[in-house]
C-alpha cells in the first residue's frame, strides 16, 4: 500500500540515500556532492530552499520527490517544480512515481499554481514515455541554460568558492 508523507529533518540520511541513487541512475554520480549537512541547512534550516515527498510502500521508504516553487509572470502565479523524482529500481511498477506526481499536482492545484514542471534527461525514454503517459508535454522549443562553479563566481565577481562546485 502507497503513502506519502512530507518530509521532516530526521528524514535527511535517507534523502541523500535517494539522491544518490537518482545520480547513479543518471550516470552524474561524481557531480553529486550533497551531503547530509548541506541538506539539512538547505531543507530544514532558517530558510527552507525546497521541499520533499516520500513514498513509502508498506511502511518502506521507497522513493522521493523534491521540489520548490518557481513564477510565472505571463500567468503571474506561482509554479511548482519538480527537481527530482526516484523510484528505487525494486518498486518500480507498483505507481510509486504516478502517486508522487498525483501529490505534486494535488499541491499545485491546492496551492494556487499554474504549473508542474521539470526536467529530463533526453537518452531518459522510460521517464519520458511516462511523463507523456500523464498529459505530460516536453518543451522542445525551450534550451536550459546553467551557470556553476566559476562560471558562476566570474559572473557574480567573486573569487570562486568552496562551495560553488
Amino acid at each position: 500500500m502507497l503513502h506519502i508523507r512530507v518530509a521532516a529533518r530526521e528524514d535527511v540520511p535517507l534523502i541523500l540515500e535517494f539522491i544518490r541513487g537518482l545520480a547513479s541512475y543518471e550516470k552524474l554520480l561524481d557531480s553529486c556532492v550533497a551531503t547530509e549537512e548541506s541538506l539539512a541547512n538547505t531543507l530544514f534550516g532558517a530558510r527552507a530552499y525546497a521541499e520533499v515527498l516520500i513514498a513509502e510502500w508498506d511502511s518502506v521508504p521507497t522513493g522521493f520527490a523534491l521540489f520548490f516553487h518557481n513564477y510565472s509572470t505571463f500567468l503571474a502565479r506561482p509554479g511548482i517544480y519538480l527537481e527530482d523524482l526516484f523510484v528505487d529500481p525494486e518498486y518500480r511498477g507498483k505507481g510509486i512515481g504516478r502517486g508522487l506526481l498525483v501529490e505534486l499536482a494535488r499541491l499545485a492545484v491546492e496551492r494556487g499554481c499554474g504549473r508542474l514542471e521539470w526536467s529530463v534527461l533526453d537518452w531518459n525514454e522510460p521517464s519520458i514515455s511516462f511523463y507523456k503517459s500523464l498529459g505530460a508535454v516536453a518543451l522542445d522549443e525551450w534550451s536550459i541554460f546553467r551557470l556553476t562553479g566559476s562560471a558562476l563566481a566570474a559572473l557574480a565577481g567573486v573569487p570562486t568558492s568552496p562551495t560553488l562546485p
